[in-house]
Formats: C-alpha cells, structure tokens, sequence
C-alpha cells in the first residue's frame, strides 16, 4: 500500500502541474490537435521502457478488449474534452474541476467493476462534489458550459481508470505507449484537416507536457492503482488539482477567487477523508494467474525463484487459493464481492 502511495502521489504532482500549462496551450492550438500532441509526448515518453521489454502477442491478446476501450474512450474522447473545457474555464477553476475525476472513478469502479468502497470513501466523494458545485455556481453560462466539458472529460478518465487498473497482462508503460499513439495520431490527425499544422514552439511545448503530464503521470498512477485498487488510487491522485491551483495562482498569476478558495479547502477535506478508507474481514482467494510488480514478503507471493531472489521485480506468476483475513484495499488481489 505505501508504494502505492507514493506512486499515485507521484502522478498527482506531474498531472497537476501540466494543467496551468495546458491551458495556456488550449487558447493557441486547436482542441483536437492539443488532445493529439498531449497524447502523443505521452507515448514518447515510453518508448525506451517499452523497447527494453516488449509485450508478449499472448499479452497484447488477453489485455486487448480493456486496452481498446482505454483507448477510445481515455486516450481520445478525455484529452478532447478537457481541451475543449479549458478554453472556456480559468486554470485555477479547471485544476479544481478535475478532482470530478475521483468522483467518477469511485462510482464506476464501485457500480460495474464491483470494488469495495466504504463510509469514508462516499463521505469523502461527497465532499468533492460539494466543491466543484461551489466552483460551478458562481461562474457565467460560457465558463459553465467550459466545467460541463471538464466534468465529461473525468468521466471518460474514470472509465479509462477502472478499465486498466484491472489489465493484469500488459504493464503500464505499454498501456500508456498504446494510447498515446493511437488515439494521439487519431486526434492530430482530424486536428491538421480542420486547423491547418500548429506553431512548432506551441506544437513541442504540448509533446513536452504530454510526457510528463500523461506518460509519466499515467504509468505511475497505473502502477499505483493495482497495489491500491482503481477508486482508492484515484484519491490519492485527487491531490493533482491542488497542485495544479497553486501553481495557476502563483506561476500564471490567475486571480485568486473566494468560491474557489472555499472549494478548495472543501475538496481538500474530502481528499483527507477519503484517504483513510480500509477494511479487514476474512476473505478467499481463488486461483490466479497474472503479471505484475511484486514483493515476497506481502502474504499473498509465496513462490520460490531457483536463485533465491526475493526483492522487488516482475513476472507471470501463480496464485493457489487461500482463505485469510487482513487489512486491505481492492488491489489486483482483493476484487471479492462483499455483503
């Protein structure tokens, strides 16, 4: 749970810090194009992790539906969305708007993907939506219409979030390389017919963002998300808006609004609240086997290497089943259904 943390902590502070800068970047570039180029500095960001260990085809094949809908629906409707929003909408307002993401997140992985969410988790979503309505109301139509973009985008991200946090086959670098290049080519491409090429400053600034804002902060919050489980990552990535204020504040010098100011202190509580969730009950575990980063001292990784190896590292494994009780979270190990 601790690397856990820290991972998704991680692609908080990347993804957070990129959002001032994107939309900056929004008022220049056309939104299909801006989604494409992010995207795409995504992808470049992986290209060396990814040719030092390429996936498996039995891999590409097991994870493919997950990753096709991550795709579609994370790599090219969300960007577009989101760069859309931020035309309309102020860097402080759109950063705060973004912690809908956990909101989302927490309801799909809960409704359709069946993870244990708990009091804390929904107080603690509550509190969010609770901000973002305080952002919201006092805004004019036109911003308003910008939040409603933003809101759509998160809810595409938390599909997109509950989807690869179950991909088991593929690791995170080749999930981030695949979207990136589909849906970032996808996206330039209907950019250049409608808008013409971009300016190349503005053009390598985007790709620049993408690689830390998305490729850095996409495989550090997917590997986060299978120690912690899809909803409890994302609010741990919650804290990204409020890194994404301070520096719209500080950096771009926005103007610094009270609704805003109340909404993030709001959201801030709810992140705290949310961060805390955890649970204990006996549980059984049924016959497992995947690919993922692993330790052998956590309970659950029990098999012996020929060479005695037990530090942190990857490989296909196998789980027997075992019945046990401890704390914890809905993680790659623990999706069990619960009264």
């Amino acid at each position: 749970m601790r690397r856990g943390l820290w991972l998704c902590l991680l692609s908080a502070v990347c993804f957070g810090a990129t959002v001032p800068a994107a939309s900056r970047l929004a008022q220049n570039l056309d939104p299909f194009a801006l989604a494409g180029l992010l995207y795409l500095g995504s992808a470049l960001a992986m290209i060396v992790p990814v040719a030092a260990a390429p996936p498996s085809l039995v891999a590409v094949r097991r994870g493919g539906g997950r990753l096709l809908t991550a795709v579609v629906i994370g790599g090219g409707l969300g960007p577009l969305l989101l760069a859309l929003g931020l035309r309309r909408t102020s860097a402080a307002s759109a950063s705060l708007l973004l912690n809908l993401e956990l909101v989302f997140t927490v309801v799909v992985a809960g409704l359709f993907f069946r993870e244990h969410i708990g009091r804390r988790v929904r107080a603690g979503t509550s509190l969010i939506v609770a901000a973002s309505v305080l952002v919201i109301g006092w805004t004019t139509p036109e911003v308003r219409v910008g939040s409603l973009l933003i809101a759509a985008a998160c809810l595409c991200w938390a599909v997109d979030n509950s989807v690869t946090a179950a991909i088991d086959q593929l690791s995170p670098a080749v999930i981030t390389i695949v979207k990136g290049l589909v849906a970032g080519s996808a996206n330039l491409a209907i950019g250049l017919v409608v808008a013409g090429a971009p300016d190349v400053g503005d053009a390598l600034l985007a790709v620049l963002v993408g690689m830390v804002g998305y490729g850095l902060s996409i495989t550090w919050w997917v590997s986060g998300a299978r120690h912690l489980g899809a909803a409890r990552a994302q609010v741990v990535f919650a804290t990204a808006p409020f890194f994404g204020v301070l520096i719209a504040w500080t950096v771009f010098a926005d103007p610094v609004r009270l609704a805003e100011v109340a909404a993030l202190v709001v959201a801030g509580a709810g992140v705290a609240v949310a961060s805390t969730a955890g649970h204990q009950h006996d549980h059984h575990h049924e016959p497992l086997e995947h690919e993922h980063e692993h330790e052998h001292d956590d309970g659950h990784h029990d098999h012996v290497h020929d060479d005695g190896f037990t530090g942190r590292h990857s490989h296909r494994h196998k789980h027997e089943a075992m019945a046990h009780s401890h704390p914890h979270v809905p993680d790659l190990h623990h999706r069990h259904d619960h009264p």
